[in-house]
């Protein structure tokens, strides 16, 4: 029993300190990501965006135009309009949420005030948005899939969103509608035009970055021959599937729903699929954010 004890413990401790060296991989990798995220957006502001009187949304927006009216680098203004941000983030969001803002803000202030000698690679205003909005939307969706965040409007945009009859993405644009336009009394509507394709370029490497290229779908599917396009979506597709029991409100008869997950670049071949075996098949594919768990590895294409 002594020796059956003291195996068991073993192996717990075993299991904890695998456990424990997974987080650290995990932290290790987040920390890495933000890094990497806070320099992309500190090159997309200073060596494409501030040299061309470009600006972004948010706090990054108006500390660029704080910065060019005082004087004073714009890395002080994104830690100073950041932080009151930061401290409610911490009471409604999260410590860890607070935390990695915290580090990511500091980073990005001390990348833009390093890089605020640097000369701009290009001085076509077309050129600095479209560049600049691209890399500084890769950054920003590099700290948000780490769990950070860039933009204390966004934190805003969450606590008025509980209160009032508005999304989040409702809120953000509504901030950043006033922000981009007082560009145009700054440095000319020219360049507040100029900051409106950085922005939605910035907007969409954001959605591109956080979902990836390959983004997944989910796939609900009704029809009699359930079990067929199960079986070929699992044999030609190599996607798993799952039987759900489902009711026709007006029938009453029973239903069989097929679940699954898939990529964006395997709709096409499952429309096709589900054509060939049942053209009157209910089908529904909607986006998805991200996949955890399960069995959503691609599986052998028999």
């Amino acid at each position: 029993m002594a020796n059956s004890s003291t195996g068991a413990e073993q192996t717990q401790a075993q299991a904890q300190a695998q456990h424990r060296k997974l987080t650290r991989m995990k932290f290790a990798r987040r920390i890495f990501f933000m890094i990497i995220g806070t320099i992309l957006v500190s090159i997309g502001l200073e060596i494409f965006l501030v040299p061309n009187h470009i600006i972004d949304g948010g706090i990054v927006g108006i500390s660029i135009i704080l910065s060019h009216l005082s004087g004073f680098p714009i890395g002080i203004f994104l830690v100073l309009l950041n932080l009151p941000f930061v401290l409610l983030g911490y009471k409604q969001i999260g410590k860890t949420f607070a935390i990695s803002t915290t580090f990511s803000v500091v980073l990005m202030s001390i990348g833009t005030t390093l890089l605020h000698p640097v000369q701009a690679i290009t001085i076509d205003p077309l050129l600095a948005a479209v560049f600049g909005g691209i890399i500084l939307g890769v950054g920003v969706g590099l700290v948000i899939r780490s769990g950070g965040s860039l933009d204390g409007t966004e934190i805003v945009a969450i606590l008025f969103s509980k209160k009032m009859p508005f999304s989040v993405g409702e809120i953000v644009m509504f901030f950043n509608f006033f922000i981009l336009g007082s560009a145009g009394f700054v440095f000319g509507w020219d360049r507040a035009m100029y900051s409106l394709i950085a922005y939605f370029i910035a907007f969409k490497m954001i959605d591109i970055t956080i979902e990836g290229l390959d983004q997944s779908k989910s796939v609900w599917i009704i029809s009699d021959e359930y079990e067929k396009i199960g079986d070929s979506i699992t044999n030609r597709l190599g996607r798993g599937v799952t039987y759900l029991k489902g009711e026709g409100a007006f029938t009453g008869d029973d239903k069989k729903v097929i679940f699954s997950v898939i990529t964006r670049l395997e709709e096409a071949k499952l429309k096709s699929i589900v054509d060939d075996l049942d053209p009157k098949a209910f089908l529904a594919i909607g986006n998805i954010h991200d996949v955890k768990g399960g069995r959503f590895k691609k599986k052998d294409i028999h």
